[in-house]
Order: structure tokens, then sequence, then C-alpha cells
């Protein structure tokens, strides 16, 4: 039977702790790292912004166990419990580096554990940690990735991203036309690096998504995400490759971003594409329609009753078989 192991570690002077999953047996086994996307997103993949504590990167753990392989899922320093008391420390140095030295040393200490063989280790990043995890295989690093699974990269910068869901959004309410102009407006300025100054008629809803990419708290991370996509740095990777995006996500679009992801792997055998029908943006299965997903986005994440998708379940244990067993 599975058991869970809890550990923590220092990194520049602030504890970060995180949950290593060992299967049943002696080992060494093969082992994946879980990478968390944006915002206050835990280890789990919950957050405090979206209901429910059923998170996904959980689910996977455990069903990962069941299929011989360990894990670790770690809370970024400005999640999870500690978040609060690490802001202080945090202000002005969250930055793409500091989520790469993060990961680093989640790796170091997954590499670590007795039952773990260092040489088969997998990164699985979602949304944004994607992007932490193409840093990770495209840099030089102590214990070098098998494999890497990127679960709903963005294949555009985030700034297309943001707005592509704005629109969305907004064309569900009246004015959304006229709103979004100013909310273009606002993302040209700071495209300049000027302040947003968003125009006093956008919705405070809309006014708080934009003011995070110029709170001191998310700087320079926002900046430098606004203009990085994982088209920046795919090219680069050697290694077996899975991209998976959910034709029911409705925050990275299987069009939008996975066109120009598939278009820049061609001729790159490494690279293998799943676009499961049923998944959503933390691979939770979602059987209502586009347009009733759009309605209520955020909902079908974590809640009690939600589950992870079969079919893209299924097709990583497949590719963690082919790749690092």
């Amino acid at each position: 039977m599975a058991s869970s192991i809890e550990v923590s570690w220092e990194l520049d002077g602030i504890t970060m702790e995180g949950t290593v999953v060992r299967p049943d047996g002696d080992g060494p086994f093969p082992a994946v790292v879980l990478v968390a996307g944006s915002g206050p997103t835990d280890r789990d993949w919950c957050s405090p912004l979206i209901p429910g504590e059923n998170g996904s990167a959980k689910l996977f753990a455990e069903a990962f166990a069941d299929a011989g392989f360990a894990s670790i899922r770690y809370d970024k320093r400005a999640s999870g419990p500690r978040a609060i008391e690490n802001v202080t420390k945090l202000l002005g140095f969250v930055s793409m580096q500091s989520h790469l030295d993060e990961l680093a040393a989640a790796v170091g200490v997954l590499a670590g554990q007795d039952f773990v063989d260092s040489a088969r280790i997998v990164g699985l990043g979602n949304s944004e940690g994607t992007l932490h995890v193409l840093h990770y295989v495209t840099s030089q690093q102590k214990f070098p990735f098998v494999g890497i699974i990127l679960a709903a990269p963005p294949g555009r910068p985030i700034q297309a991203v943001l707005l592509s869901q704005l629109a969305l959004q907004s064309a569900q309410v009246p004015g959304g036309a006229e709103m979004m102009s100013k909310v273009e407006e606002a993302a040209s300025r700071y495209a300049e690096g000027l302040p947003m100054n968003p125009d006093p008629g956008i919705p405070d809803s809309v006014k708080m998504v934009l003011a995070s990419f110029e709170a001191p708290m998310n700087l320079p991370l926002a900046r430098e995400l606004w203009v990085e996509s994982s088209l920046d740095s795919l090219g680069k990777v050697r290694i077996p490759t899975l991209v998976l995006i959910g034709r029911k996500d409705v925050q990275i679009d299987f069009h939008a971003d996975g066109h120009p992801l598939q278009e820049a792997a061609i001729g790159m055998p490494n690279v293998t594409f799943a676009l499961p029908p049923n998944a959503n943006h933390v691979f939770k299965e979602d059987t209502r329609s586009k347009a009733e997903v759009l309605a209520s986005p955020g909902t079908g994440y974590n809640e009690p009753d939600t589950h992870l998708d079969p079919e893209s379940l299924d097709t990583i244990l497949t590719w963690l078989a082919d790749t690092a067993k």
C-alpha cells in the first residue's frame, strides 16, 4: 500500500514543504515531480480562489503510486499554509528564476529518497508550471529529467492567453465588447513598460485581475510571464515530452495554444500530443458542453465530486510506462 511522507527543506532562508508518495514495494522507483500552476495554487493544486480541496495533484500522486511511481508535490513559497508569513520575505523576488530554484530544490529532495531512482525522474507541470518544467529541462541541473509532461501549456504569451480568457467572459455580458477595448488599452500600456491605468469603467473583478500583474508581490514574475510562452523553450527539448491540452479547458485553448505548439514540434519525434475531449484545465473530467463550461469557469476543478479525466490519466500512465519504467 502506498504511503505519504511529509518533507521540508530550506531555500534561501525560507522553509518549503511537500509530500512524497511512496509506492508499495522495495524500489528503487521511477518518480514524478508535480509542479503547480499560477497564483496561490498549493501542492495539491488547490487554491483559496477556487472552491474545494479535491486537488488534481493529490489524485495524480495516488494514481502514480498505484502504477509504481513515486512522486513529490510541493507548496511554492508563496502558496500553502506558509504563504502569509513568506510574503514580506519574497517581496520583489518572485521571478522565473525563483520558481526554477524551488523546482530544483524539490527534485533534489525527491532524488534523495532511498527508494527513488534519481535517473528516472519525470517533470509534470500544469499551466504556468509547464514553463518552470521547461526552464528546468533546458538548463544544467544536478538531476536531469528523463522526460516531461506539459499539462495545459500556454502556446501563446500570457498576455494573449489572459486577453482571450477575458474576451470569452465579456462575450457573455452586455457591453462586453466596449469593456474589452478598454482592457486591451490597459494591456498595451503594460506591454510598453508603463502602468496599466485601467479605465474606471472596467468592472472591479477585471480590474483586480489586471492589478495582480502590477502587485509588488508578483514582480518581476508577472512581467516575465506577460511575454513568455512554452513555444520559447519547446524546440530546445530533446527528451521525451507529452503535451496535453483538454478540449474543455477554458484557460488554455487546444486551437489557439495547441496548434502553434504542434507546428513548433514538427520534426521532433520526441514530442507527443494528446487532446482529451472531456478534460478541463486541471484534467478533471467535465462532460458539460463548452458553452456551459464557459458560463461557469472554475467549477469542476476541486469540488468533492470531481475526479481525474480517465482518458488523460490513461494517456499519462501509458506514456510514463514507456518513458520511465
